[in-house]
């Protein structure tokens, strides 16, 4: 059976995310922003973007009150 192309995903998007991804600083930092409404119906597209770009980390929160500091150390912590 053919696997189903939700989207394409633009070859400039993925070269700012690998260059993201692989930035030579030692910190933290994070891409956030989608509009709660939208994220189910762009489930899919999500998926296809985190195979695409290689993320190894993705964390999804509903509401920004929930990006915490302990939040991210909790998440963080596991891959210690």
């Amino acid at each position: 059976s053919e696997s189903l192309v939700v989207c394409d995903v633009d070859g400039d998007l993925v070269k700012k995310l690998r260059e993201f991804r692989f930035r030579k600083e030692t910190n933290n930092a994070a891409i956030i922003r989608c509009k709660p409404e939208q994220q189910m119906m762009y489930a899919g597209s999500k998926n296809k973007l985190v195979q695409t770009v290689e993320l190894t980390k993705v964390f999804e929160i509903r509401n920004t009150e929930d990006l915490t500091e302990e939040w991210l150390r909790e998440k963080l912590g596991f891959f210690r």
